[in-house]
């Protein structure tokens, strides 16, 4: 996906699992060609979610190069990915940082995610950092033409999807101590 990513932060009241309300700004991220569409779009987006009055407190460009949703993952971590060039002029071996939002439910997963989607790179690369963003969603932009339909609806499920909760199995095996050897 090569878009112009903007990070959008919404400011709104927010009921926590008390029940209590508190207002809270939470940053998204938005594909659009402009900041007017930016905050058109967000607007759009958040009538959907947020019930009561909300506010739009900041836009700006975000610097992430690829977006990458992954089943079954709930968070969003931003991974730096260091490109190895070397420089034949110099003699140097030169380093270009980019940044990509990967979707996945903790920092080893987020790093496994990133080399998936830097398999078949043919340049060399290093990824020095990864940390988790405070991204809440991502809303990609749809044209409206049948060919996008289809990558839009993937986008949109692997990136709703739930992680799995794996059920703690118990164990029902029963072992003999030596003192009840003895006794019997």
């Amino acid at each position: 996906m090569s878009a112009i990513w903007y990070e959008c932060k919404v400011k709104y009241r927010k009921t926590d699992e008390t029940g209590n309300q508190k207002v809270t700004t939470e940053p998204y991220l938005i594909d659009a060609i402009s900041f007017t569409e930016a905050e058109s779009r967000i607007n759009e987006e958040m009538n959907a979610y947020i019930s009561e009055e909300f506010k739009i407190t900041n836009i700006k460009v975000a610097n992430y190069a690829e977006i990458h949703p992954f089943e079954n993952a709930d968070r969003w971590f931003k991974s730096k990915i260091s490109l190895l060039a070397y420089d034949e002029e110099s003699g140097k071996e030169r380093k270009t940082n980019m940044y990509f939002l990967v979707q996945a439910n903790d920092v080893k997963e987020a790093y496994d995610n990133t080399v998936a989607t830097m398999k078949g790179t043919m340049g060399d690369y290093t990824i020095p950092a990864i940390s988790e963003s405070p991204i809440i969603d991502v809303f990609p932009y749809f044209s409206g033409d049948e060919d996008e339909l289809e990558q839009l609806e993937k986008f949109n499920a692997l990136k709703a999807s739930k992680p799995e909760v794996v059920a703690e199995i118990e164990d029902h095996m029963e072992f003999v101590t030596e003192e009840e050897e003895t006794v019997s």
